[in-house]
């Protein structure tokens, strides 16, 4: 919410915390036929998208996210062609997966073809790879999509999904798991944002559990700074149909050959410690 002296306020009641940013200007505003989507000027942190009251992203910090949902995946597959993006309309994420010169094609299936338009306008930066021959934009239900998708047609499936609220509610189930499965080849990876794991892990326990519910055969969630988010601490869940102990092509990641801002080999390898209450919650 907006007060008076224009900072915008993303309160998370149930866990008596708040986060604001001191906004400059309302840039835009409009009602999809999904979601209610903002975008604000902020003094510090460059323009800030909002879908129904919760910050999305701004141009700041998004690469925390946007790396750390992409590189760790694609660095843990043996060689990542085809990768499937649901949801991610801002359009990060397909520009994080284009900097593998290994992958040739990234399709991006967002409902709301809104939020691509929008983040094109306001956060140009990130739909930089847009017009990459590799890349395919689909505005469509990717629920739909991952059902129809031919057996083992894909490398990576990566879900890059608002929260288990509305149009992305299905996207946490044991039956969409389950198409992501089927879609994928032997070495397919899954990675799905899987929210703060101080405030969330009544939400990361049975991801987990639906993932493996649905075939996959090992789990593993990576964690990361997103200073936007509630509580401020983020993570990332990778599922794969092989095991994931020592899948990391962590030479590879060490000799990339494009730039990063936060993710690289010692960040990856950092990023898969777990923390002792989150090992106990687990079981």
């Amino acid at each position: 919410m907006l007060d008076k002296d224009q900072w915008f306020t993303e309160i998370c009641t149930q866990d008596g915390s708040a986060f604001s940013l001191k906004t400059s200007a309302k840039l835009h505003e409009e009602q999809t036929a999904y979601q209610r989507i903002e975008i604000y000027a902020t003094e510090k942190f460059g323009n800030l998208m909002v879908i129904d009251g919760y910050y999305m992203l701004t141009a700041r910090e998004n690469f925390f996210y946007h790396e750390m949902l992409s590189h760790p995946a694609l660095f843990a597959h043996p060689a990542p062609q085809t990768v499937v993006i649901i949801g991610g309309g801002d359009c990060g994420t397909l520009r994080e997966v284009l900097k593998h010169e290994g992958v040739t094609r990234a399709l991006q299936v967002e409902i709301d073809e809104r939020v691509t338009r929008l983040a094109e306008e306001f956060f140009p930066e990130l739909c930089s790879s847009n017009h990459d021959t590799r890349a395919e934009l689909l505005f469509a239900d990717g629920i739909r999509w991952m059902k129809d998708a031919a057996p083992g047609s894909v490398d990576i499936v990566m879900i890059d999904s608002t929260d288990p609220i509305g149009p992305a509610e299905g996207l946490f189930t044991e039956a969409f798991y389950r198409d992501c499965y089927r879609a994928l080849g032997d070495h397919g990876l899954l990675v799905q944002q899987s929210e703060s794991p101080l405030y969330h892990m009544g939400i990361i326990k049975p991801m987990r559990a639906a993932m493996q519910s649905a075939g996959f055969r090992d789990t593993q969630t990576l964690f990361f700074p997103q200073p936007c988010y509630p509580s401020g601490w983020w993570s990332a869940t990778l599922a794969g149909k092989q095991s994931l102990d020592g899948q990391f092509r962590e030479s590879d990641a060490r000799d990339k050959r494009f730039e990063t801002r936060y993710y690289n080999a010692a960040i990856h390898r950092a990023a898969l410690a777990q923390p002792e209450f989150f090992s106990r919650e687990l079981g």
